[in-house]
C-alpha cells in the first residue's frame, strides 16, 4: 500500500463552453443528437454490474416532440431492490477497504472524461430527453455534474484532514467511516448533475448506493451509469434500479439494511418517506441519514432604488429559463408601485417575445415541461388565474399539447400577496407578481416571510445599501441561498452551496463539504502512548 500523503488535483469550476454559430463545440453537439434521434435504445435495470431485462416496459420520449421514442427502459420491482441490496451488501466491503485516492480517482476520470468524448453525449441526452437549450444542458449535464466530482473529492480529502487536538502522552485522531448499510439515492428529472451527484457523493465516501431515477430522465441517467463503468466504478457500488416511486421506494426504506436517503424531489413525496422510515426505525442496524432538497416558491423582492433592467432580466431568466422547472426558478415577485409601470411594460415587451419550440433549434430560449402530468398540473394554474377576479394575466397564457408539452411563458399579476399562485408550488414557466405599496415595504416583507411554507431561493434588488441590509435581514430564514441583485437560479459547486429549510428541504448544502458529512460515520481514536500502571490519584494520598 502507498505511504504517500496524496493531494487531490486543486478543483476549479468547468468553464461553459457557448455554442456560437460556427464554433466546434456546436458542430459537435449537434452530431451527437443528429445520431441519438437516429435510433432508440433499451435501458436495462443494472445491479451488481449485471443487465437485467423484466420486459415490463415504458418509454422515454422527446418533451418537445412526445411522438418520438428515445428509449424503453424496464421496470424494476420489489424482487430487484432486495437483490440490490445483497449486491450493495457484497461490494461494500472491498470497496470501503479501497484506498480512498482510488475512489477518488475512479470520479476525477469520470470528470475528465465528461469533459472531453463524454460531453456532447450527456448533453445531448438531456436536451432531447429533458428539452433543455444547449445552454441549459450545457451548465447543467457537463460543467455542474463535472464539478460535482472534483470538488466532492476535494472535500474528501479535507474532511480526512480534519483532526482533533492531542494533549501531551497521547494521540487523538478521528477516521471517517461509511455507513452500515445502503444509501437509497432518488434523484430528479430536471437536473441530470443532480441525478449524477445524489448516487456518487455517498459513493465516493466509501458507501454502496441504489439509485433510483426520475422515470422521466431515465435516458440521460443511463448514460450516466455507462460513464460511471468506464471510469472504473467497481460492480456493486451504485445500482440502476429504475421503477415507479412506491414500487422502489417502500421495500428500500423498508429493508434492514437501509442506512439513508439522498433525495430531490417533491417536498409530498419526502414528507411521506420520512414517515415509513420512522416508521420502521426499530428495524435498521443505525439510524438512517436523511438528507432531502424538495420544494420551493422562490421570490425576487425589488425596491425601489431597484435598477429595472437588471430586475427585469432577472425575472426573465429566472422565472423562464428550462420552462421555470427549476426548484430555484423566480415563481413569485414584489415589485414597488412605483417602479411597476416601467417593469410591467418590459417585463411584458420581452416575454411575450421569448423564442420557444425544440431546444435542437438554437434560437429558441425555450422548450417544453417534462411530460403529460406536468403539462395538466402547470397548465391547471393558468386556467385558475383566467377565471380568478384576484388574478390578472399579463402575458403568455396560452398552451398546446400536440405535437410537444408546450406552455407560453407566462405573468399574473395578483391583487393579494396570498393568492393561490403566490403560495403554491407551480414548477412551470409561471411568474406572479404582486405589486405594494412603496410606503408598506415592512408589511411586504412579512407577506414574503409568511406566504409560503418553503424556503429554499430568493434575491432582492436594490442600489441602496441600507435597503440591501434591512431586506437582507427581514428575509434571513425565507431562503437557504439568497442573492443581491441577481436571479434566484443558477447557484455553481464550490461557490453557492445549495439547498434550502423549511418545507424545502434538510439544507444540507449538495456541492459543499457538509454534504459529504452525511455520508460517514466518524470514529474517534485516542492512543496512550505510556499507560498508568496504579489506580490510585494524587489526591488519594494521605
Amino acid at each position: 500500500m502507498s505511504n504517500a500523503i496524496s493531494r487531490v488535483p486543486v478543483a476549479v469550476n468547468e468553464p461553459v463552453l457557448g455554442y456560437r454559430p460556427g464554433s466546434p463545440e456546436r458542430a459537435d453537439l449537434q452530431a451527437a443528437v443528429q445520431a441519438m434521434r437516429a435510433e432508440t435504445i433499451d435501458i436495462p435495470i443494472i445491479i451488481g454490474g449485471e443487465e437485467i431485462r423484466t420486459g415490463n416496459t415504458a418509454e422515454n420520449t422527446c418533451p418537445h416532440q412526445h411522438g418520438h421514442v428515445l428509449a424503453t427502459w424496464h421496470k424494476a420491482d420489489a424482487s430487484h431492490v432486495a437483490k440490490a441490496a445483497e449486491a450493495c451488501k457484497a461490494a461494500a466491503a472491498d470497496w470501503a477497504a479501497m484506498p480512498w485516492e482510488d475512489r477518488a480517482a475512479i470520479f476525477l476520470k469520470a470528470a475528465d472524461l465528461l469533459a472531453g468524448p463524454w460531453r456532447q453525449k450527456l448533453n445531448g441526452s438531456t436536451m432531447l430527453g429533458q428539452s433543455k437549450t444547449s445552454h441549459q444542458a450545457e451548465i447543467d449535464s457537463a460543467c455542474e455534474l463535472i464539478d460535482f466530482f472534483r470538488f466532492n473529492a476535494q472535500f474528501m480529502r479535507e474532511l480526512y484532514e480534519e483532526q482533533p487536538l492531542s494533549s501531551p502522552g497521547c494521540w487523538n485522531r478521528v477516521e471517517q467511516r461509511p455507513l452500515e448499510g445502503f444509501v437509497f439515492a432518488v434523484t430528479p428529472f430536471n437536473f441530470t448533475s443532480i441525478a449524477g451527484n445524489l448516487p456518487t457523493a455517498p459513493a465516493m465516501m466509501g458507501n454502496t448506493a441504489i439509485w433510483k431515477p426520475a422515470s422521466s430522465a431515465i435516458y440521460s441517467g443511463y448514460y450516466i451509469m455507462k460513464l460511471l463503468e468506464e471510469a472504473g466504478l467497481p460492480p456493486g457500488v451504485i445500482n440502476f434500479v429504475p421503477g415507479s416511486g412506491a414500487t422502489i421506494g417502500d421495500p428500500a426504506i423498508a429493508h434492514p439494511d437501509f442506512a439513508g436517503v439522498h433525495f430531490t424531489g417533491s417536498t409530498a413525496v419526502f414528507q411521506g418517506m420520512w414517515g415509513r422510515i420512522g416508521a420502521h426505525i426499530a428495524d435498521y442496524r443505525s439510524y438512517p441519514r436523511i438528507v432531502g432538497e424538495t420544494g420551493g416558491k422562490d421570490f425576487v423582492f425589488a425596491h425601489p432604488s431597484a435598477h429595472v433592467e437588471a430586475l427585469v432580466t432577472a425575472l426573465v431568466r429566472g422565472a423562464f429559463e428550462f420552462q421555470g422547472q427549476k426548484c430555484s426558478a423566480a415563481s413569485r415577485a414584489y415589485v414597488p408601485a412605483s417602479l411597476w409601470p416601467r417593469v410591467k411594460e418590459m417585463l411584458v415587451e420581452q416575454v411575450r417575445g421569448l423564442p420557444m419550440g425544440s431546444p435542437e433549434v438554437y434560437t429558441n430560449f425555450m422548450g417544453a415541461v417534462i411530460d403529460k402530468s406536468a403539462f395538466r398540473d402547470i397548465t391547471g394554474y393558468i386556467d385558475f388565474a383566467k377565471q380568478s377576479a384576484d388574478l390578472e394575466i399579463l402575458a403568455g397564457g396560452e398552451y398546446d399539447d400536440s405535437e410537444g408539452w408546450f406552455i407560453r411563458p407566462t405573468v399574473v399579476e395578483s391583487k393579494t400577496p396570498d393568492s393561490k399562485l403566490m403560495v403554491e408550488e407551480i414548477f412551470g414557466p409561471v411568474l406572479t407578481v404582486h405589486v405594494y405599496d412603496d410606503a408598506k415595504l415592512d408589511e411586504a416583507l412579512v407577506g414574503c416571510d409568511t406566504a409560503s411554507a418553503y424556503a429554499l431561493t430568493g434575491a432582492v434588488f436594490a442600489q441602496d445599501r441600507q435597503a440591501v441590509v434591512k431586506i437582507a435581514a427581514a428575509l434571513r430564514n425565507t431562503a437557504g441561498n439568497f442573492y443581491i441583485n441577481d436571479k434566484p437560479t443558477g447557484a455553481v459547486v464550490g461557490q453557492q452551496p445549495f439547498g434550502g429549510s423549511r418545507a424545502s428541504g434538510t439544507n444540507d448544502k449538495a456541492g459543499s463539504k457538509l454534504n459529504l458529512m452525511r455520508w460517514v460515520s466518524t470514529r474517534t481514536i485516542k492512543e496512550t502512548f505510556v499507560p498508568p500502571t496504579d489506580y490510585r490519584y494524587p489526591f488519594m494520598a494521605e
